[in-house]
């Protein structure tokens, strides 16, 4: 009889999860986000939200929660009812910071179903206008004689950013003093003010700022030119064979949400992406529209995360 009543609540949580389902979706949604409104993260959680809400037929809400490289974000969204209505826009930043931390409290993979990648786009490694350096070489060779008096400026320990130029370090047995910021426009504008001597940036908050000539890119670190700027060489062409860091920003949710809301969701921003507004927008920040299936989202992080793990081990970076 026990066994019996078992499987009837079972089944029926199961009926009354797939009616959840197909009702989806049926009040406000959450985009939650861990960085500082104004940067690239919030400026593409804002372009989905807009347009996702339109085919959703529900108003979708942005919430910065700015801290730890995206980390508080991140949990919260993992701690989260798995039903699809608090949602996490994510960049690559949150397989570094994983790798990187010494304690996280969620597993960085399985603790996330993988909705869509939105948007792919490299880094450019910038100084001011006024730098010395003219080349990412030369600011390679001037830290080869002087380890660690160079100053580079991150948007917060295990960020992207952070990590990016932690790569170029250990490719180029090199040393740099990071200094943390708390978001990458904060990064930005301590670069502008001399307080930092470089920084590597993505594409969306500066592409303009690099046209105008308030800043000079070094570098790109794709394995090719980048469309935007054909004029500024790769890394590999600057002496690190085989270097590749691009960036991505995308959407997921906690584990074990229904299987129809992450399709659903997927379809939409498949649907966003492809609008001519908010692609023309996606790649007037230097990036690529393009969607992926949940599962090659999920094989993307687990391989950044392997990445950023191997570094974090062969460089003795961590984080407290």
């Amino acid at each position: 009889m026990l066994i019996r009543i078992a499987i009837a609540l079972m089944t029926l949580a199961t009926l009354a999860g797939t009616a959840s389902a197909q009702s989806y979706p049926n009040r406000l949604i959450k985009f939650a986000h861990g960085f500082p409104p104004g940067g690239n993260i919030d400026i593409i959680a804002r372009l989905l939200a807009n347009e996702m809400a339109k085919g959703l037929g529900q108003s979708i809400v942005i919430e910065p929660k700015p801290g730890v490289a995206g980390s508080l974000a991140a949990e919260t969204v993992a701690r989260s009812d798995p039903d699809g209505y608090t949602l996490l826009v994510l960049p690559s930043a949150h397989p570094a910071h994983g790798a990187l931390a010494k304690t996280v409290n969620y597993k960085v993979v399985d603790d996330f179903d993988w909705i869509s990648v939105a948007s792919f786009y490299p880094f450019l490694v910038c100084v001011r206008k006024d730098s010395r350096f003219q080349t990412l070489k030369e600011l390679i060779e001037e830290a080869r004689r002087s380890p660690g008096a160079l100053k580079y400026g991150s948007a917060g320990v295990g960020s992207i950013l952070h990590t990016t130029v932690e790569l170029i370090a250990s490719e180029t047995k090199t040393k740099y003093l990071h200094v943390p910021y708390r978001g990458e426009i904060p990064a930005i504008t301590g670069l502008l003010q001399g307080d930092v001597d470089f920084i590597a940036v993505t594409t969306g908050p500066i592409s303009e700022r690099v046209r105008t000539g308030e800043f000079r890119a070094l570098g790109v670190t794709s394995k090719t030119r980048w469309r935007d700027f054909p004029d500024v060489p790769t890394v590999v062409e600057q002496g690190i064979p085989g270097f590749e860091v691009i960036s991505w920003t995308g959407l997921a949710g906690p584990a074990k949400l229904p299987a129809p809301v992450v399709e659903r969701l997927n379809t939409e921003l498949r649907r966003a992406i492809a609008t001519p507004d908010v692609k023309s927008k996606l790649e007037a920040m230097g990036g690529d529209a393009r969607a992926t299936t949940p599962a090659e989202m999920r094989a993307l992080v687990a391989s950044q995360y392997a990445l950023w793990t191997k570094l974090a081990r062969e460089a003795n970076i961590s984080i407290d």
